[in-house]
C-alpha cells in the first residue's frame, strides 16, 4: 500500500479524499518533524518513531567487497508496539468493522511536543542530580583522604622530632658529663699517687728492721 492508497483506505472514515489526504499529510509531517528535532513519537499499541545515532563504523561494499569507513550518522527508527505485534503474530484477531489500533488512553499519544519534551528535561535534570551528587561524593572522599595523609604526615613528623631532640638531649647530657669523668679520674689519681708514694717510704724501714735483726744475731754469736 503506497500512500495513495492509503488516503483511498481512510477516505470514507474521514468525510471525503481530500480531508483523509489532509490528514494523512498533517499526520506524517507531525512525526517526522518530531523524530527530526530529537523527539519520540510513541502510540501506544502501533509503535514509536526516534531518532537514532549512529557511529562512525567500517562496512564493506555489497559490490567489490572493499572495506570502506562510514561516518557517523542519524538515522530513523520504528518499533513496532507490543499490540500491533500480537495482531502480526496472530496471537490476537485482527477486529472486523473495529479500529485495529484502539484510541490510545489520554497522555499516551505522543509527538513532537509537551509531553516528550518533558520526558527530556526529567531526564536531564536527574541526569544533572546524578553528577551532583558524583561530584560531592568525590570531593569527600578526597577531603577524607587529604586528612588521613595529613594526620599520618603530622604523625610521622612529631616522630623523628621527638628521635631528634632525645638524640640531641643524649648527646648534650654525654658533653656535660664528660668533663665531670675527667675531673674524677684526675682526682683518683692524685689521691692514688701519694698513697703509692707513702708506700714507697715505707718500704726502707722494712730494711732497717732487716739490719737490725742481723746484728743481733751477729752479737750473741760472739758471746
Amino acid at each position: 500500500m503506497n500512500k495513495a492508497q492509503l488516503v483511498e483506505a481512510i477516505a470514507d472514515k474521514v468525510g471525503g479524499r481530500q480531508q483523509a489526504a489532509d490528514a494523512v499529510d498533517a499526520v506524517l509531517d507531525a512525526i517526522v518533524r518530531a523524530v527530526v528535532s530529537g523527539d519520540r513519537v510513541s502510540v501506544t499499541g502501533f509503535g514509536s518513531f526516534e531518532k537514532v545515532d549512529r557511529p562512525a563504523r567500517y562496512a564493506r561494499n555489497p559490490q567489490t567487497g572493499e572495506r570502506v569507513r562510514v561516518k557517523k550518522t542519524s538515522v530513523p527508527r520504528f518499533r513496532a508496539g507490543q499490540g500491533f505485534k500480537d495482531l502480526v503474530a496472530g496471537s490476537k484477531k485482527l477486529p472486523k468493522g473495529e479500529v485495529a489500533v484502539k484510541k490510545a488512553p489520554k497522555g499516551s499519544l505522543t509527538g513532537g511536543a509537551s509531553a516528550t519534551v518533558k520526558k527530556a528535561a526529567a531526564k536531564k535534570a536527574t541526569t544533572a542530580k546524578k553528577a551532583a551528587a558524583k561530584k560531592v561524593t568525590a570531593k569527600k572522599t578526597t577531603a577524607k583522604k587529604t586528612t588521613a595523609a595529613a594526620k599520618k604526615t603530622t604523625a610521622t613528623a612529631k616522630k623523628t622530632t621527638a628521635k631528634k631532640a632525645t638524640a640531641t638531649a643524649k648527646k648534650a647530657a654525654a658533653k656535660k658529663a664528660a668533663p665531670a669523668k675527667t675531673a674524677a679520674k684526675k682526682a683518683t689519681a692524685k689521691k692514688t699517687a701519694p698513697a703509692k708514694k707513702a708506700t714507697a717510704k715505707k718500704a726502707p724501714a722494712k730494711k732497717s728492721t732487716a739490719r737490725k735483726t742481723t746484728a743481733k744475731k751477729t752479737t750473741a754469736r760472739k758471746k
